[in-house]
């Protein structure tokens, strides 16, 4: 436990960024007094200088209203509440200061002191409030007397407080943007994307220029993000890619960092030391095209699963990294590694998800005239791939089988059940001449049995008639959005008959699917789909249904492979489900003229 931090004190939300190392090597440090105030003004945390500045114990403090117990006005006095420019700033959540006020200390003396007041933000709101409290010179003893005399010392005293107002300012940002990089990288598992966040997050917050390095091998580094100024695309310059092996005997503080070395900071003499290996040489000449005055490198990750490392870079020679600067950076790696990690392997996994998902997905049959078409749309970056599938197959009976359907979940499992219950379904409909409900219910009563799927939703459908039609549609729906069916004369149909229970409700004794029945005329076009394809967030299902319905019918007249790119291509962006799109089109009616 640190020293002077009440267990469990620092609230949730940003600034749990705060965790007791970081708070340690940062806020304990400090010869000024810091204290942190919930929202509502009782204070959670304090340091060992607040402690001895304000005469009490830490134990005695938490929980006290800080306004109540300490701040007076110049003459002694408790200052109203509703006067009160600090709590004015804590239910405001904003900065703020007071150079004239005073605090009564423990042993009942008042002293003159002047403050400074931080939000620490979560998202929108205010998780907490950290202020730095200075005692002012002219209550120290002498010092009155001696700043009435020289106003020169009165002015150093106050530049003095203005530096530690700023300090404190500077380490509720820093601890602030510990946090908000942790917070806003939780939020991806895709590479590129948490790094391109990341990138954000310190340019120019922190840094002018930032780059990664990852390892991808044993002895190989690849330099994937490269952020700099506003206006300057960094992707321009040859920057990206393969760097030169890292070596294990150089000395450059890249190389270092990425065989495990703690952080470094390097000032201009620093750079000027000739490289000693190809990647530092490759590293030195990016610090030469940035303009870099002063760096620091520091591992993403700890200890032996060191995953990469990050460069930022400063330009201006007045404004340099400082120790302070490169804890709080060595706080980002060590968070950024895991993260990065995770990624990966999400990015592994989700790519064996979905190839094993494709190679499942079965060709399509030629069905004498009748055309088909299918389109798998993996979920977007960011999302596994789910349970998403579409079929078809001609029967003993020369009737042409069609399946959609989705099975509940979203990972390896999921695809792994597609293919079990498009096995046992196939089983079922090839040989019998049973409607499609009752398949569906003979499905429904296997599933539990011969397949790990605890739920799933489907359409299945028979289309039944000669090659020169007429046709007829006969389906079942397991709790699956609709068909739709459009045809040549500009009208588009939902079949909204033969619903049933979704797969794994196991009905009871009595209970049946009902199948639907639809004669469908000439050059008309049947979709079979999954709910990929009309949900998105902030839509409702009926606005999916109706976005689907007007961009088929504005694409009825295209080529059927046309058709199901476009459609995919359409869907609002955000969405996070798996698309799967199966389409049939009849042939037209015959003219006179043909055979």
């Amino acid at each position: 436990m640190v020293e002077g931090v009440r267990p469990g004190g620092v609230p949730q939300g940003r600034l749990s960024a705060a965790e007791p190392g970081l708070w340690q090597r940062v806020v304990e440090q400090l010869d000024t007094a810091v204290t942190v105030l919930d929202p509502v003004g009782r204070i959670i945390a304090v340091n060992p200088a607040a402690e001895r500045l304000l005469g009490r114990p830490a134990a005695a403090m938490y929980g006290q209203d800080l306004h109540d117990l300490c701040h007076r006005d110049p003459g002694g006095s408790r200052i109203p509440r509703e006067r009160c420019p600090l709590l004015r700033a804590l239910g405001e959540r904003r900065s703020a200061r007071g150079d004239d006020d005073r605090c009564l200390r423990g042993d009942g003396r008042l002293i003159p002191i002047s403050w400074s007041a931080t939000p620490l933000t979560d998202g929108g709101g205010s998780a907490a409030m950290a202020v730095l409290i200075v005692e002012a010179a002219a209550d120290r003893p002498g010092r009155r007397e001696r700043a009435e005399r020289a106003g020169q010392a009165e002015r150093a005293e106050q530049e003095e407080r203005a530096a530690r107002t700023s300090a404190l300012e500077d380490l509720a940002e820093r601890l602030t943007l510990v946090a908000e990089i942790t917070d806003v990288l939780g939020q991806t598992l895709e590479v590129d994307e948490a790094l391109a966040r990341l990138g954000r997050l310190l340019v120019p917050r922190l840094a002018d220029w930032a780059a990664v390095d990852l390892r991808v091998g044993p002895r190989q580094v690849h330099r994937v993000a490269v952020t700099g100024p506003e206006g300057r695309d960094a992707r321009q310059e040859d920057w990206h890619g393969h760097l030169p092996p890292a070596g294990e005997a150089a000395h450059s503080p890249l190389v270092q960092v990425l065989n495990g070395g703690g952080p470094v900071l390097q000032d201009r003499a620093d750079m000027d030391v000739p490289p000693d290996s190809p990647l530092a040489a490759v590293h030195s000449a990016f610090l030469g095209a940035t303009g870099a005055a002063s760096v620091i490198t520091v591992p993403l990750g700890t200890g032996r699963q060191v995953t990469g490392a990050l460069t930022l870079v400063r330009t201006d020679a007045a404004r340099p990294f400082h120790s302070g600067d490169a804890d709080v950076v060595s706080e980002i790696g060590r968070r950024v590694g895991p993260v990065i990690d995770n990624a990966r392997r999400f990015g592994r996994q989700r790519a064996v998800a979905e190839a094993m998902q494709r190679n499942l997905l079965p060709p399509l049959p030629r069905h004498g005239r009748v055309q088909l078409a299918a389109r798998y749309q993996p979920a977007p970056a960011g999302s596994q791939v789910g349970g998403d599938w579409y079929d078809a197959f001609t029967l003993r009976d020369s009737t042409l089988a069609l399946v959609v359907g989705d099975v509940v979940g979203h990972d390896l499992t999921a695809a792994a059940g597609m293919a079990q219950l498009q096995g046992v379904l196939r089983s079922l409909v090839w040989d019998h001449t049973e409607s499609t409900g009752a398949v569906v219910d003979r499905l429904d009563d296997a599933m539990h049995a011969i397949t790990s799927v605890p739920m799933a939703t489907l359409v299945l459908a028979r289309l039944e008639g000669p090659d020169s039609g007429p046709w007829t549609l006969r389906w079942t729906s397991a709790g699956h959005p609709p068909p739709l069916l459009l045809t040549p004369d500009g009208n588009a149909q939902y079949l909204e008959a033969g619903q049933g229970l979704i797969l794994g409700t196991h009905l009871h004794a009595g209970g049946h699917r009902p199948s639907a029945a639809l004669a469908l005329p000439p050059g008309s076009t049947l979709l079979l789909y999954t709910d990929g394809l009309i949900e998105a967030p902030g839509s409702d299902l009926d606005a999916g249904l109706g976005r689907l319905r007007r961009h088929a019918l504005a694409l009825v007249h295209e080529p059927l492979d046309t058709l199901c790119d476009q459609l995919s291509a359409r869907m609002p962006p955000g969405s996070t489900d798996d698309i799967a799109l199966l389409a049939l089109r009849l042939p037209g009616p015959r003219t006179g003229s043909e055979p």
